[in-house]
């Protein structure tokens, strides 16, 4: 199983971008997305270090309840 995760671009340069979720920043290649456009305030979902697809603001907080909801019911 693969986990993808949500965050928000914040900054790009060529091929590589910093992305934000949840006060956590990570490095991010979008290689895999080169024939998309994209900005900073465009959310995609992150695998291993690499963005595999864009997604809506609304999909992505969709994907953080579903997370949340599974954190609170491992506690």
């Amino acid at each position: 199983m693969c986990l993808a995760v949500p965050m928000q671009i914040s900054k790009i340069s060529g091929f590589q971008c910093t992305c934000e979720a949840r006060g956590i920043e990570r490095e991010v290649s979008l290689f895999m997305l080169q024939d998309q456009e994209l900005a900073p305030g465009d959310y995609v979902l992150v695998h291993v270090g690499y963005a595999i697809q864009k997604v809506s603001e609304q999909d992505a907080a969709g994907s953080w309840e579903l997370f949340d909801e599974i954190l609170a019911a491992d506690a």
